[in-house]
């Protein structure tokens, strides 16, 4: 092997590792960092609320990875071949309906993928 590959192949291990590990590295977009998140009440005289774009950044990655463990479980698991496609199915529906937060990604293949992605 050629130490170029070598490193490739070392970089494509961890990657591995970390995800299954659940502990992948991922980044906001630029533009999100620093920021905040603010919910603002539609009746008036009630306090709005806010959180830095990191720390709900952080729960939308941490709510992706779980889903992940939950799918390789699932996979994994001692189960008829229709109740695990009804359980890939709800999965894959939590995927979709996450997509919402691909804009605050800043690598698309960190993104949330549904039903019709490859």
């Amino acid at each position: 092997m050629t130490p170029d590959h070598d490193v490739d192949l070392e970089l494509l291990l961890r990657r591995i590792i970390r995800e299954e590990a659940g502990i992948t590295p991922v980044a906001p977009a630029e533009k999100w960092r620093g920021g905040t998140l603010v919910l603002r009440p539609g009746t008036a005289g009630l306090q709005e609320k806010s959180w830095p774009i990191e720390t709900f950044f952080h729960k939308v990655v941490m709510l992706r990875n779980r889903l992940r463990t939950l799918e390789q479980h699932v996979n994994s698991a001692d189960l008829t071949d229709d109740v695990k496609v009804k359980l890939q199915g709800y999965i894959s529906g939590c995927y979709g309906t996450l997509t919402s937060f691909n804009v605050l990604f800043a690598e698309e293949e960190d993104q949330f993928k549904g039903a019709g992605a490859d």
